[in-house]
């Protein structure tokens, strides 16, 4: 299992810049918000990108699965773009107050205010 949510992060963020350039960082949210490792547990993610669809999906996942499989975890990841993030109210409500959010190399961003 990976030592920490950040790792497993850092190891995303590498992947996704690789692969795409509108790739603009993640948000942490859900019960990995204490900091701590959940065995059995899905690390839950929106990644943010300048463009999403079944094209870019189709490559995301295989990522996921080999994240999964190396750091030995279970990652539940959202794709969308910023606009589509802000339609989905309820997620974006429930991520903006009480996830974080990483930049594109996975380091953590402080809230202002």
């Amino acid at each position: 299992m990976a030592n920490s949510v950040e790792e497993v992060i850092v190891s995303l963020s590498k992947a996704f810049n690789k692969i795409f350039d509108d790739f603009r960082g993640m948000y942490l949210f859900g019960i990995f918000l204490d900091g701590k490792m959940h065995y059995e547990e899905d690390i839950e993610l929106v990644a943010i990108f300048d463009v999403e669809d079944k094209s870019k999906r189709e490559q995301i996942w295989p990522v996921i699965g080999k994240i999964e499989t190396e750091l030995d975890v279970c990652i539940d990841l959202y794709p969308y773009t910023t606009e589509e993030f802000k339609a989905d109210e309820y997620l974006y409500k429930e991520v903006i107050e009480k996830g974080v959010f990483y930049n594109k190399t996975g380091m953590k961003e402080e809230k202002n205010g």
